[in-house]
């Protein structure tokens, strides 16, 4: 199973989109796992789950450098979800993006 993990600043706003892309891996048969989190929790997170992936929302993409720096490090490949996405909530468009980064791999 891959472990899609989204941030932002409190996880509030990002777990109606978590819950949106989890539905459309379900609906796909994916072997998926989407969930999301507080940016502050990011560290404690990753040392016990580590994800396949990182997502940030588009407001904390001011971590995005040090955030790719650390994990990409740890082989994680880490993305900003694209603010129009995240805006209409649209799982399916934000799942295949990070479908894509897990597949490249961390560059």
């Amino acid at each position: 199973m891959k472990k899609i993990y989204l941030f932002c600043s409190a996880g509030m706003s990002t777990s109606l989109l978590s819950s949106n892309m989890q539905e459309v891996a379900n609906k796909h048969k994916l072997d998926v796992e989407v969930k999301a989190f507080p940016l502050a929790k990011i560290q404690e997170i990753y040392e016990k789950e580590h994800p396949d992936c990182i997502l940030l929302g588009p407001q904390v993409r001011f971590a995005y450098d040090d955030i790719k720096k650390t994990y990409n490090k740890l082989n994680t490949p880490v993305g900003v979800i694209d603010a129009a996405d995240y805006g209409t909530i649209n799982g399916e468009h934000v799942l295949k993006s990070a479908v894509k980064l897990i597949k490249e791999g961390v560059k």
